[in-house]
């Protein structure tokens, strides 16, 4: 997927929108997969994006949270959290078959289907430049960010 085109995808959005990757290019996006909305570990990660937004924003990249709870369920969480982006709704696994982030992992000893806590750049072409795939969230948004102000022909 490094150096290839990200895959389109169109999910529902916060805000009441329809979120198309083709609409954010001609921009940096970050696309982070999370696998729940109000669990310990996507709370932070979210909240390290959100606390980080304004430096991403500088440098004209925008992010979007994926996973696959609901529209009102995201809703509810980007207002408890105020977050400044959007999250996207992938009940379908449309975007997480396209990025191949389901996975089988242990949870309390018993295998279950989810999303693999996974972060992408693209750039304003729509080129995947970056992924990270397993990522533990301590440090990880600062990497991000770290990368994408790094990025070549930004």
């Amino acid at each position: 997927m490094l150096d290839q085109p990200a895959p389109e995808f169109e999910l529902p959005a916060t805000g009441g929108s329809t979120f198309r990757l083709s609409s954010a290019r001609g921009n940096l996006a970050v696309l982070y997969f999370y696998p729940k909305d109000n669990t310990p570990g996507c709370t932070l990660e979210s909240q390290q994006f959100r606390d980080h937004y304004p430096q991403f924003a500088k440098l004209g990249c925008a992010v979007f949270g994926i996973s696959r709870d609901s529209v009102k369920s995201h809703e509810n969480f980007k207002g408890r959290l105020g977050l400044p982006f959007e999250l996207l709704s992938d009940a379908e696994e449309k975007a997480c078959k396209a990025f191949s982030v389901i996975k089988m992992k242990n949870m309390y000893g018993r295998k279950v289907r989810g999303i693999e806590r996974s972060t992408f750049v693209i750039d304003a072409g729509g080129i995947v430049r970056r992924e990270w795939r397993g990522v533990k969230v301590p440090g990880h948004v600062e990497e991000v960010l770290a990368f994408v102000k790094n990025l070549p022909g930004r």
